[in-house]
Order: C-alpha cells, then sequence, then structure tokens
C-alpha cells in the first residue's frame, strides 16, 4: 500500500476549506418492514439497545452516535451502506465475525485504503443492508 501515492491521486490539494462548522453526524436511521426480525438480529449482535420507544423505535450507541432502527412498511434498507469505525483491526475483525455468525455474510477482512490505510470488514446482514466495518491500520 502506497499511501503517499493514493493521497496525492485521490486527495484535493490544496484540501478545499469547509463551509460549515461541523460538529459530525449525529447517526443513522433504518427503516425495516421485517422489524421485529431486524431487532432480533441487531440484539444478537450488538445487545441490548440502549433506547426503546413504544413498539416501534430501537436505538444502539455506536461511539459518540446512534444507530436507530424503525418500523417501515416499504420493504428494507436498500442501496445504503453503514459504516462503522472500530478501535483496532482485531475489534473490526470480531464485529465482523458476529455480525456473520448471527445470519449476515461477508468476505474475508482486507488491508485497503479509505481516506487511510485500514482493515477492511464488509457484512451484508440479512436483510440486505450492508455493513462496512474498519479499523485504521497503526
Amino acid at each position: 500500500m502506497d499511501f503517499d501515492r493514493y493521497r496525492q491521486n485521490f486527495f484535493a490539494n490544496p484540501f478545499p476549506e469547509s463551509r460549515f462548522q461541523f460538529n459530525g453526524l449525529l447517526g443513522t436511521t433504518l427503516y425495516f418492514e421485517e422489524f421485529q426480525a431486524a431487532i432480533a438480529y441487531y440484539t444478537e449482535v450488538l445487545g441490548p439497545p440502549g433506547y426503546v420507544e413504544g413498539e416501534s423505535t430501537r436505538g444502539w450507541r455506536i461511539g459518540q452516535t446512534w444507530l436507530t432502527i424503525l418500523q417501515g412498511n416499504r420493504g428494507n434498507p436498500q442501496n445504503v451502506e453503514i459504516q462503522i469505525v472500530m478501535a483496532t483491526p482485531a475489534e473490526a475483525e470480531n464485529l465482523q465475525a458476529a455480525f456473520i455468525s448471527a445470519g449476515g455474510a461477508g468476505d474475508p477482512p482486507s488491508d485497503q485504503l479509505m481516506y487511510e490505510p485500514i482493515r477492511y470488514c464488509s457484512v451484508t446482514d440479512p436483510f440486505g443492508t450492508r455493513i462496512i466495518i474498519f479499523s485504521a491500520l497503526t
């Protein structure tokens, strides 16, 4: 992996200034028609939700943000990708293995360049939602 060449090929130089003062993104919300099955799957992997509102909302704290699942009536999430950043490459692999063990599908972990050198672990949940789990390579 040649990170310097990668950076020269794909990053703007000079890097453009942000037009706004962002603090970050608060979370990701997914709507599932198969709500109970989705709750069971994500609970098996992530443990019990930290937020429960009525019969149609569940949320898990992921670092500084939230993964929220809502009851939907138009199918399951499509054309969406969730990215989860882990503390270490080993943790990325462990989370991927948990998603796969619970019924997801994934490719073997690999080292790639995605803004920086990373360990890349992809999973597709049983409903078709793509989850990218990664950690910086240090």
